[in-house]
């Protein structure tokens, strides 16, 4: 299934020639055509150009902001040449980005990419609480079948999936409230973000407001998908172990459209050292030497109802 999309080549990294768009300048299509330059073999980064290096796909990431916050953004166009040269050659992206759904938060605008340039996993509050989630199977595969190296996660201000989940975790510090279930998949989602809200007030001043945790929650739940990443995926644990993958975490504010890249999760050593922790142990057997007892088996009463 993936055999047509896949094979790369270990060409070295193409560079291109960056031409941004002068203050006040025309940024038409027709500029874009005739002072476009690249280095890429089809004009645009397919599989027959090299893979990049995790540490120089943050530079391009942060080179490409820094164009976007300055209003100079490289100047170029997506043409039919352009589909083509993807649909043929296939998609070689040099960094994969978890970001937020808000519509507020073009990636590829405010990191001056195009098409084919970067892996976008998107959904509300740029969350991953579940294994079993598509989130953790799409970075397996780019990691493993486009050999991207570097997974960026990416938070932004003012993050409404962070403030209704820390307003839902803050009201059921009253005990009142705290019997209620989750009745949508939307509750769900809220819900699995009261750990990180949680985690927010703690570390800040007691008496903090809503808005003041809520704020500061952004950037834990950043570092909390991280390490949501590496506990589901083997795969991803063993290669960042080994140094073939990076993985950060990022800031974007929507106000000044500018991106603060945050390094590494804190607490990412304990995680790539958790393994042995997440082998599942068979439940103990009961001696039927011991009082008369029968050895429970799924034969049993106690094993069909879970308990004795």
């Amino acid at each position: 299934m993936f055999s047509s999309c896949t094979s790369k080549t270990q060409a070295a990294e193409p560079s291109e020639l960056v031409i941004p768009a002068q203050p006040g300048q025309d940024n038409g299509l027709t500029i874009g055509l005739t002072r476009q330059e690249t280095l890429h073999t089809h004009g645009i980064r397919t599989q027959a150009d090299g893979s990049v290096p995790a540490e120089k796909a943050l530079q391009k990431l942060e080179q490409g902001n820094s164009r976007y916050v300055e209003g100079m953004p490289q100047q170029r166009s997506f043409d039919a040449d352009a589909r083509l040269a993807l649909a043929q050659h296939g998609q070689n992206p040099f960094a994969t980005i978890i970001g937020c759904a808000d519509s507020r938060c073009p990636l590829e605008i405010f990191f001056d990419v195009q098409p084919g340039d970067i892996f976008v996993l998107r959904n509300a509050g740029n969350t991953c609480t579940h294994a079993e989630g598509s989130m953790v199977g799409s970075v397996e595969y780019s990691v493993g079948h486009l050999h991207t190296n570097l997974i960026l996660v990416l938070g932004h201000t003012r993050c409404g999936a962070i403030a209704g989940g820390s307003a839902a975790a803050l009201s059921k510090t009253d005990k009142s409230q705290s019997e209620t279930q989750p009745v949508s998949t939307l509750d769900k989602l809220l819900a699995g973000l009261a750990p990180v809200a949680l985690q927010a007030q703690a570390e800040l001043p007691a008496g903090s407001s809503l808005e003041e945790v809520a704020a500061h929650a952004v950037k834990v739940n950043v570092f909390h998908t991280i390490e949501k990443l590496l506990t589901y995926s083997k795969l991803l644990r063993e290669k960042v172990r080994e140094g073939e993958v990076v993985i950060q975490g990022a800031i974007y504010d929507i106000v000044s459209g500018k991106v603060d890249f945050l390094g590494a999760c804190p607490r990412q050593a304990l995680v790539l050292d958790m393994d042995a922790a997440l082998v599942v142990r068979a439940p103990p057997v009961e001696d039927s030497t011991k009082e008369g007892k029968p050895v429970q088996g799924k034969g049993s009463a106690s094993a069909k109802t879970g308990g004795a």
